[in-house]
């Protein structure tokens, strides 16, 4: 006869499967998006249109294959909306020489450079420092949701709500 495990143990298990996952796992099981690469001497307009065009909350920049930089949402309200000079070159806002990650490195390890630094997108290189992916905030969250669709997809629409019953009522 085989005892059901508890809430509390399948809650436990849930953490460990997720702490696991992060820990272990490689930045290509978040499927990085394919980035959007722009040249330095676009303009921060061309950088912007391509963003919008994409839904992308950033470009990379790129000189033939190699990663120069990076321009995100934040870059242009920081440096851009003030001056409001949308025809002036990208390499004159973006951000020079950004942290970035390998297909195999470990989630977590992405994870920290992002706290530290306070990203919300981080390039992914190869070997050679070759831009072949994006990973973002919302890479993460999904990833977790992939994890735990149940906890996370079972939650009332608003917080104040809750179920009574196992069976919601």
């Amino acid at each position: 006869m085989s005892i059901a495990p508890s809430e509390f143990e399948e809650a436990y298990q849930d953490e460990k499967d997720v702490r696991d996952a992060i820990t272990n796992g490689p930045i290509r099981l978040l499927e990085p998006a394919t980035p959007i690469c722009v040249q330095p001497a676009a303009s921060v307009r061309k950088a912007i249109e391509a963003m919008n065009d994409a839904h992308a909350g950033c470009v990379l920049v790129t000189e033939g294959q190699r990663l120069l930089g990076i321009l995100t949402e934040r870059d242009i309200l920081k440096k851009v909306v003030g001056k409001l000079d949308l025809d002036q070159p990208v390499r004159s806002v973006m951000t020079s020489d950004p942290e970035t990650v390998g297909m195999d490195d470990a989630i977590a390890y992405a994870l920290h450079k992002m706290h530290v630094g306070g990203y919300r997108h981080i390039p992914v290189v190869d070997r050679a420092g070759c831009p072949v992916g994006l990973v973002s905030v919302r890479d993460f969250v999904e990833f977790i949701v992939s994890i735990l669709p149940a906890s996370a997809l079972n939650v009332p629409p608003e917080s104040r709500l809750e179920a009574h019953e196992l069976d919601g009522g």
